[in-house]
């Protein structure tokens, strides 16, 4: 399970969100939907849950969803703000 690393502190609001990590001295920016995946990261959904969401409001194709989640939280764990295993988004709603 992917988590937020604990001694981060962001701002996040409508347009983006900031984040320090004290520990590494880094500063990391993130536009409007980054802020809104750390969002859901910080309330403790999962990729899933997050890709889930992300489906439902915007009714963009399921599959380019979890390919851009995935990716961008490969990106985040990159820079030391998330702990855990990314791994592959696996999307498990069933088709008709």
């Amino acid at each position: 399970m992917l988590q937020t690393v604990p001694h981060l502190h962001s701002i996040i609001d409508q347009d983006g969100a900031v984040i320090l990590n004290n520990a590494k001295g880094q500063i990391t920016t993130l536009d409007a939907m980054g802020g809104y995946i750390w969002r859901q990261l910080e309330q403790g959904l999962t990729g899933e849950e997050i890709v889930r969401e992300l489906v439902r409001e915007t009714g963009e194709d399921v599959q380019v969803v979890e390919s851009d989640v995935t990716e961008f939280l490969a990106d985040l764990s990159s820079r030391s703000l998330l702990a855990g295993n990314v791994g592959s988004l696996q999307h498990s709603e069933k088709k008709s």
